[in-house]
């Protein structure tokens, strides 16, 4: 393991009237029989512990730097203290909430690039509570994007990746509606897209010749021009783009038929070309330990693949298998990260 894989994972708040805070107490208390890599949490210890006391979950808490962690982690819950009072009851967001949300994930990046964590892994937020503070970008992805870009002074094309053992997708678009898709896609964002995602699968996965499916937008992938003429202008010629680089990608190919077990045997990542193409098909098979990792970065991001889940926070109903595949493939990813650098 390389010295920055032994580095603490950073763990952000996330929306904090969510089922992240619930997720990762209740994680904290399991990490032995789960075999969690070392994390801390950036958050609020007194909204913590209160939300600790709601959940009625034994969990020591000690306030730490990034430093601390490792240490601190067997006897107790790290907390990186944000300076900032966090109030928001389970499912009622307020004030705090937006504020703690993006302070965390600010905070987690500055940790990642200075060295003191080996990886971000960001717990869910809510979009609409971040709009309504005036949140700029559409998520969580172009955020992280635009902070690393700030950090580094370098371009950033963030790259969402949908990943489970079953299968892993990758949208071309992303937050769009649907009516504004065509106007996106062009075959430069397609074969940037698929360097991107060769190399990261190369670099951090250690596929060695990534076989990238791509999906046409069309059905039947546009049938020659006749159910449209996206996937002849477009799609096509980014394939080939890429084939020419040496990228083993195939395509355009219908995408109703990309997603059974057989098909899903041919290829390392299924590259979409919008949001709902590549995430309802990996929500089908791995609905519960699906993780969101962000390619194209200069560190290692995941995230688990669901929402805030405001109907059941504050319960201990929630589901934790998808925080910890995040937590575990942040780690495994981490233990990369010099050598992806290198390969940049």
């Amino acid at each position: 393991m390389t010295a920055r894989a032994r580095q603490p994972l950073a763990l952000t708040l996330g929306e904090p009237a969510g089922i992240g805070p619930d997720l990762t107490l209740a994680l904290w208390r399991r990490r032995v029989e789960l075999d969690l890599p070392p994390f801390y949490l950036i958050g609020d210890i007194e909204f913590l512990t209160r939300r600790a006391r709601l959940l009625k979950l034994d969990v020591a808490l000690h306030e730490v730097t990034p430093a601390q962690a490792n240490a601190a982690f067997e006897r107790a819950l790290p907390v990186v203290p944000l300076g900032l009072a966090v109030t928001a009851s389970p499912g009622k967001p307020d004030d705090s909430s937006a504020p703690a949300a993006i302070a965390s994930i600010r905070r987690a990046v500055d940790d990642v690039l200075a060295g003191d964590a080996s990886a971000v892994v960001t717990n869910p937020i809510a979009k609409n509570v971040l709009y309504r503070s005036g949140f700029a970008e559409p998520g969580h992805t172009e955020f992280l994007a635009r902070l690393a870009s700030e950090a580094t002074g370098k371009p950033v094309q963030p790259v969402m990746m949908l990943w489970s053992p079953e299968l892993a997708v990758v949208p071309v678009t992303i937050h769009l509606p649907l009516k504004d898709v065509v106007g996106a896609l062009t075959t430069d964002l397609i074969v940037d897209t698929g360097r991107i995602v060769a190399r990261d699968l190369r670099a951090r996965f250690g596929v060695a010749s990534p076989r990238i499916a791509v999906a046409g937008l069309n059905p039947h992938a546009g049938e020659d021009g006749a159910l449209g003429e996206e996937d002849r202008d477009i799609v096509a010629p980014a394939v080939a783009r890429l084939k020419a680089e040496g990228i083993d990608a195939i395509g355009p190919l219908p995408a109703d038929t990309m997603f059974h077990e057989r098909a899903r045997a041919g290829y390392d990542v299924a590259m979409c070309m919008y949001h709902d193409q590549a995430l309802i098909p990996i929500k089908t098979l791995a609905f519960d330990h699906g993780v969101n990792v962000t390619l194209g970065l200069p560190f290692v991001r995941t995230s688990p693949d669901h929402g805030t889940a405001f109907d059941i926070a504050g319960t201990g109903k929630a589901d934790p298998s998808s925080l910890v595949a995040a937590l575990t493939l942040a780690a495994r990813l981490a233990a990369t990260a010099p050598a992806f650098a290198a390969a940049k």
